[in-house]
């Protein structure tokens, strides 16, 4: 009986995943998970993303692989490194994307482009952790803690006035600041991705008064420095 039963559900397994593979479906259970940075993904990121001057353990930070579709409905495989405080937040707001087929063009790990902010953001890729100071200080931005997550940075740009001159972040994503115009990859208030990492307690970049940052979401100051009470 026991053969029977195991030949059985072997047959069903053989079934449901032929049919899976016939239509194209990925096991989204089976795509979206977390893991710790692994030494073979350590040697990706090294010199990179985390660089030699790098202050955060790496024992701090998790891999995430999820799924999400593009523009055409296309769907492929991310990756991001977030902070472990949020792995869980994080994993589960992109399967919530990706469920409800909201339009995420490419979430790649920032060290396939050098590490290179702007390069990433000109892809329009979204992504979290490259860790850097803040300017003139000893303080671990946001990003390099792994706590602030890009979201199709190209058509969510950052930008501030600074003496009178407008600096945007890419520079390429000067025509989409205009967020009255119509166009593809907008995050605003009525937006899906808005509304969930709002609920799962982050902070919008496009809120700020001083300056914008469309794409941005980040854990509140006050949570982080509980979290690391040395980073001040």
């Amino acid at each position: 009986m026991g053969r029977v039963l195991l030949a059985f559900v072997m047959a069903a397994a053989l079934l449901i995943g032929t049919a899976c593979a016939e239509s194209g479906t990925p096991d989204a259970d089976s795509e979206f998970w977390i893991s710790g940075i692994t030494d073979e993904l350590f040697e990706r990121i090294q010199g990179k993303s985390f660089k030699e001057d790098c202050t955060l353990s790496r024992e701090d930070l998790r891999y995430l692989h999820v799924l999400h579709v593009d523009l055409d409905g296309k769907t492929h495989t991310g990756e991001m490194i977030v902070n472990y405080h949020i792995a869980e937040d994080v994993l589960e707001i992109l399967r919530q994307l990706y469920e409800a087929k909201y339009p995420i063009e490419k979430i790649r790990l920032v060290d396939e482009y050098g590490a290179d902010d702007e390069l990433s953001m000109e892809d329009n890729n979204s992504s979290s952790f490259n860790f850097r100071f803040i300017s003139h200080t000893t303080m671990v931005s946001k990003h390099g803690l792994g706590l602030a997550v890009d979201i199709n940075t190209l058509y969510n740009p950052y930008t501030k006035t600074v003496d009178g001159e407008r600096i945007v972040e890419p520079i390429t994503g000067e025509p989409y600041l205009d967020r009255e115009a119509d166009f593809p990859y907008k995050i605003d208030h009525d937006d899906l991705c808005f509304r969930l990492f709002t609920e799962h307690g982050f902070e919008w970049g496009g809120d700020w008064e001083d300056r914008k940052d469309y794409q941005h979401f980040e854990i509140p100051t006050a949570l982080i420095e509980e979290w690391y009470p040395s980073n001040q």
